[in-house]
């Protein structure tokens, strides 16, 4: 009884996005150009904030973070997923595939819940402007942090727990790009019901909180903007929350798409595809969304390069 409980499996195999050689080539410069450019929109951005001592104020100290997840996040999937694309056999550790895992699971469920912090200091700063400097004081904003990476380590214990349980007696193959929670159920051999079931209800709090708490933060930002009488307000208000609903969108619905459906719904193949828009898409389009809708960023960006110009 006690062997059932270890994996016989020492390495897996990862088969990659595609088994089309012809496509190989092409699609690891794309994904490496996507990639690319996710490192400097993301660090461009982080930089920027920290230079700029006008952007040192909650929505930018999110934006921050959210920019460090999404770059960390991006880093622990993409560069091994481009492996995959040159080498033949595409191996992964039993312990490498776990902490990848791990990451995953850690950076997916702390970008949820940054999000839902970002949405609540929106709906502060547009429905309660006038005590905005005391309810997101530096020591408010710290704690909203401390429970973003708190619930990314909770997210990320309970999946990898859930995964490391479990035996895999022969097949390694993982019919995947990374090392995700379904296809590892699916490898395995002593999975059940119960180990699905872990997972529908940890990927519901990951994102039906966070999903709760932005409707209702948003809820209040529309009743607040409609009674606002002038037309400029009112654009100016839907102006500073357009980035975030975008953002929202693009991560929300890609994981709810994935997770939230049950396996036979959703081939694994098909889902490789929509954890695309989640693992690359989106890390690569917050920074630009946030940049190039964002005045005080252009104009931070533009200071910055007069800077070292002048220099």
């Amino acid at each position: 009884m006690a062997e059932e409980n270890i994996s016989s499996v020492t390495e897996f195999i990862l088969t990659g996005l595609t088994d089309q050689p012809e496509l190989q080539i092409p699609l690891f410069f794309l994904f490496l150009c996507f990639y690319m450019v996710t490192v400097m929109g993301n660090l461009g951005l982080i930089t920027l904030i920290g230079l700029n001592s006008h952007l040192h104020i909650p929505m930018y100290f999110f934006l921050f973070n959210l920019s460090f997840i999404d770059f960390s996040f991006s880093t622990a999937i993409v560069p091994k997923m481009l492996t995959s694309f040159v080498s033949e056999k595409n191996i992964i550790s039993y312990a490498g595939c776990m902490t990848q895992l791990f990451f995953f699971c850690f950076f997916v469920f702390s970008e949820s819940f940054i999000l839902s912090a970002m949405a609540y200091d929106r709906y502060v700063a547009i429905c309660k402007p006038l005590v905005y400097t005391v309810t997101m004081s530096p020591q408010v904003c710290l704690l909203l942090l401390l429970g973003v990476y708190g619930m990314g380590v909770f997210g990320a214990m309970a999946h990898t727990g859930n995964i490391v349980f479990l035996a895999f007696c022969g097949d390694n193959l993982v019919n995947h790009y990374m090392c995700d929670i379904i296809p590892l159920l699916e490898l395995s051999c002593n999975s059940s019901y119960v180990n699905l079931l872990v997972v529908f209800i940890v990927v519901t709090i990951g994102i039906g909180v966070p999903t709760v708490t932005i409707f209702i933060s948003y809820g209040f930002i529309l009743s607040s903007i409609f009674h606002i009488s002038s037309t400029e307000g009112r654009s100016k208000a839907f102006s500073t929350c357009s980035s975030h609903i975008l953002a929202v969108s693009l991560f929300f619905g890609s994981g709810a798409f994935m997770y939230l459906k049950p396996p036979s719904i959703l081939p694994l193949d098909q889902g490789k595809v929509s954890s695309l828009f989640y693992t690359i898409v989106v890390p690569m389009f917050n920074p630009l969304i946030y940049s190039l809708r964002n005045k005080d960023v252009k104009f931070a960006l533009k200071k910055t390069l007069d800077g070292i110009m002048l220099s």
